[in-house]
């Protein structure tokens, strides 16, 4: 079995196509679909014929008043049925870079006082105050529950954003995070240890790079694995000895492999 992928599409997403080729490379095995998103609201039940649901990074909506806020409405109020049935069937939602930032205003993510649709934090302003583009490195946390990150202990994956500092409502919320394993991944330095700008690129709480909600099924990020699926993408590939699949495979692999043997 292919387990089937829906990738949002449409309204300044920008980055379907990139998605959708990850989920359907032989080494991850998906059926990956671009839907976009005025046919998802005009047919919602088309939702229940996919395993895996992904927004994917862009700009949605031009980041009109905030990023991703507009698409999260629109999802909030004209998809919350299909999306809460999707989410209660125990399937698995993806939000990269835009995706994430839709994801957490919408108030799946982080959900870390289990409360779905109840904003617990933002992803704002770069402290650099100032588009961030560039390579970062990821340390991923091993007690996370996610089947995203299972098997992954560190990436290199590339970033770029104006809005990717993310922040909880209160610290009660960040403990929350911190006790359940649901900050999956963090920003570190090249040497592994924590590190400042530009090794976080927009002064996350934490170094939050990526988080997931209670159960893992849900998870967010703002680096790009769909921008690292072969060598050719690393940005010294023509110096530097690599692998033929990029470090963002991983991922999609591990997404498709739980839809598989879960769902």
């Amino acid at each position: 079995m292919k387990p089937r992928v829906l990738v949002l599409s449409g309204c300044g997403i920008n980055c379907e196509r990139e998605t959708a080729h990850a989920f359907s490379l032989p080494a991850v095995g998906g059926e990956a679909v671009c839907v976009h998103l005025n046919d998802l609201i005009a047919q919602p039940d088309r939702l229940d014929g996919f395993h895996i649901m992904v927004i994917p990074g862009g700009f949605a909506f031009g980041d009109d008043i905030s990023a991703g806020i507009v698409l999260a409405t629109r999802l909030r109020y004209r998809l919350d049925r299909p999306l809460s049935r999707f989410l209660g069937d125990g399937k698995l939602l993806l939000g990269i870079c835009n995706g994430f930032q839709v994801l957490v205003r919408l108030g799946v993510l982080p959900a870390a006082k289990g409360q779905k649709w109840d904003q617990e934090a933002t992803l704002t302003t770069n402290d650099s105050g100032k588009f961030e583009d560039r390579w970062v490195y990821l340390q991923i946390d091993p007690a996370c529950p996610s089947p995203f990150v299972q098997g992954i202990d560190r990436l290199y994956l590339p970033v770029r954003h104006g809005e990717g500092k993310f922040l909880t409502r209160d610290d009660d919320v960040l403990r929350a995070l911190q006790a359940n394993h649901q900050i999956a991944a963090r920003y570190i330095g090249p040497d592994g240890d924590a590190a400042p700008y530009p090794w976080n690129p927009n002064g996350s709480v934490d170094d939050v790079a990526a988080v997931c909600d209670p159960s893992g099924r849900v998870f967010g990020l703002m680096p790009h694995p769909e921008a690292y699926t072969h060598r050719t993408h690393h940005p010294r590939w023509t110096r530097e000895s690599l692998p033929e699949e990029g470090q963002g495979v991983a991922i999609f692999r591990n997404a498709v492999h739980f839809a598989r043997t879960h769902l």
